[in-house]
């Protein structure tokens, strides 16, 4: 059995990240937007690191593939960003940034280019997805009635594919939504996060 915390959009909430440490897990998923437009990284690296072995980090919207990729190498994090990983006998996959955002943040894909990058996980079959962007027109996107900023792809992806479990963050209005697709159990995490047990 593995015990994987995920979470997502601390958005330097030192408080709220300090909480999650604290729970003792195999795998810390960040998944994405640990800060605001890049800046404190640094701060949430040293409440991470005690853990550091076990945390695998995904860039959000606000952060770019640099930055994590720096942030990772330098607190001793693994950069999960389009890799998969078996922890405890469960096959994990992550991808980070989202769908275009109004705010021309550093960490957006456009649906195509998160097709592309899913796709190299359908062999793989993860037990367990994690993408900081939710699937589209689902409540895990849902901003208010009507309005949904979700990404295509990722629905999709989970349709087709039907891991047991999905999580992603990025719109803060859905947190701690659960919603069924299919076979899979689909959550928006949100800051408070959550401990699978699988």
């Amino acid at each position: 059995m593995a015990k994987a915390l995920i979470f997502s959009d601390i958005h330097n909430d030192k408080a709220a990240l300090e909480k999650l440490m604290a729970i003792e897990a195999d795998a810390y998923f960040a998944a994405g937007d640990l800060v605001s437009w890049a800046r404190g990284l640094g701060t949430m690296g040293d409440i991470m690191k005690p853990r550091a072995g076990r945390v695998y980090v995904l860039p959000g919207n606000h952060e770019s593939v640099r930055d994590i990729e720096t942030f990772c190498r330098e607190f001793g994090f693994v950069d999960f960003h389009g890799e998969k990983a078996e922890i405890g006998g469960v096959r994990f996959a992550g991808l980070g940034y989202s769908t275009p955002t109004p705010f021309d943040t550093p960490g957006e894909y456009s649906d195509v280019q998160i097709a592309e990058r899913l796709a190299h996980f359908a062999e793989w079959k993860p037990q367990v997805l994690i993408c900081h962007s939710p699937p589209l027109g689902t409540p895990l996107d849902r901003i208010r009635e009507g309005l949904h900023a979700g990404s295509r792809s990722v629905r999709a992806f989970i349709e087709e594919h039907q891991p047991a479990h999905f999580f992603c963050g990025h719109i803060h209005e859905a947190e701690g939504t659960v919603t069924q697709m299919g076979a899979t159990r689909a959550m928006n995490v949100g800051k408070k996060g959550y401990l699978l047990e699988i």
